[in-house]
């Protein structure tokens, strides 16, 4: 389950699937629920049966009550995971116990291609030494690490190997760059690119899996359809047309209810790689980190 329970974000990526700007504007003024209603959030997908929950944004360390989410999944005997952008992750050894996997959103090493992308903080694009200093911090303090790339026009060349190989994460997920009517611009997006450019990143890059790291590639079609997702207002929601389709929210009718409002094709889940051994992960590739 991915939990966008955070609307606001620091950063404006242009190829940001998940901006909820509608859910903002139209059910949810301040962009997120109350502690208490996202705490009974949590507690309704464990009643329901789901085993594993992604917290996502927005930005999700910008949630004051995160850790009270992280803490309260891990008591239901989820597995937890969090999506960030890099730039609030300062204390990692702080995470140890209430985090399992922190997936960090890298898509480009170069300032110019990260400036291009908005993907920045006051302008400012994480440097290199940030992003490897907190791969490291990360696998150090015990967390399960993840990097989620998304290719775009402007990035599509770039090799990030010896990065990833430094970084060892445990996954790597490698998404073409999803267009949503009425999130990034859908079709009109000028950082779109197309299947072969995708797979052309994909394979110069396939390799890095020689050194324990699984990669895991995602086209557009891989990523319609195939997600359990829940908007920052507790509802499910679907791209199968190529915008968003909401349910009522869980807090209303529960789970069972709102999820049949939505398409989840489980095929897809099972055929993207969606269900892997995420409780009993094996050590992360720490043998390569600092090659070049």
């Amino acid at each position: 389950m991915n939990f966008h329970l955070w609307q606001p974000c620091n950063m404006r990526c242009g190829f940001c699937f998940a901006r909820f700007k509608d859910v903002r504007a139209e059910v949810l003024p301040a962009g997120h629920l109350t502690a208490n209603e996202a705490l009974e959030v949590v507690s309704l997908l464990a009643e329901a049966g789901f085993k594993k929950i992604t917290f996502a944004g927005g930005e999700p360390f910008l949630c004051p009550w995160l850790s009270d989410l992280l803490e309260a999944a891990h008591q239901l005997d989820m597995t937890t995971s969090v999506v960030t952008n890099g730039s609030l992750v300062t204390e990692t050894a702080s995470l140890t116990g209430l985090i399992d996997w922190l997936v960090v959103s890298i898509d480009s090493l170069s300032p110019q291609v990260l400036l291009e992308l908005g993907r920045t903080t006051a302008g400012r694009p994480l440097p290199e030494t940030t992003y490897r200093a907190l791969c490291e911090d990360v696998t150090q303090a015990g967390i399960q690490l993840k990097i989620n790339t998304v290719v775009t026009r402007v990035n599509r060349r770039e090799d990030l190997s010896s990065f990833i190989i430094a970084a060892g994460p445990r996954r790597w997920k490698i998404l073409q760059m999803l267009p949503i009517v009425g999130q990034n611009g859908g079709a009109n997006n000028a950082l779109s690119v197309t299947d072969d450019e995708f797979e052309e990143f994909v394979q110069r890059h396939e390799w890095v899996s020689q050194y324990g790291i699984d990669v895991v590639p995602e086209n557009n079609d891989a990523m319609t359809g195939s997600y359990a997702m829940l908007d920052p207002a507790g509802r499910f929601f679907d791209n199968v047309n190529g915008c968003y389709t909401y349910s009522a929210s869980i807090l209303e009718c529960g789970v069972t209810a709102a999820l049949g409002q939505v398409t989840l094709v489980r095929s897809k889940y099972l055929a993207r790689g969606g269900r892997y051994n995420w409780n009993n992960p094996s050590p992360p590739a720490l043998a390569h980190r600092g090659t070049d």
